[in-house]
């Protein structure tokens, strides 16, 4: 097995793992928001910092990947002129690359306030949308 298909399965499989922790996430973030008078909680902290790390290590492995299908010659022109090329290597990683520093920072402020602002919200449900737009649903589910 070569070293692109060792990192498309990790991507792959780290993909499922992902949208586990987002899952969580969104979940950890709304009831923070709604109850408890939206004091932070260890469930919150704990699913913010693993999916910011997941974001990240996903994000590395990606890099990774598209670094490896440039060297191979790949041409920007007809990637630009693709939709499904465009998606792959340019909406992908730049809007996943936009959602792992919004979730840096939503978990920086997470751990240092002891209540959650509409601010941290906000930055969470952005950075939700942008994960669910550059999600490859097709290509992982099928179709």
């Amino acid at each position: 097995m070569d070293f692109y298909k060792i990192l498309l399965n990790a991507h792959k499989g780290f993909g499922y793992l992902e949208l586990l922790l987002v899952t969580l996430f969104i979940i950890a973030l709304l009831a923070t928001m709604f109850g408890f008078s939206g004091k932070v909680n260890k469930f919150l902290k704990k699913t913010t910092l693993f999916t910011m790390i997941f974001f990240h290590v996903q994000f590395l492995i990606g890099i990774i990947m598209l670094i490896t299908n440039f060297t191979k010659g790949l041409d920007m022109g007809a990637v630009m002129k693709n939709a499904d090329l465009r998606f792959q290597y340019v909406e992908h990683p730049f809007s996943m690359l936009i959602a792992a520093v919004l979730m840096t920072i939503i978990n920086k402020k997470v751990k240092s306030n002891d209540t959650i602002s509409l601010g941290i919200v906000i930055m969470g449900l952005i950075a939700v949308g942008l994960f669910a737009f550059a999600f490859p649903w097709m290509r992982v589910f099928g179709a």
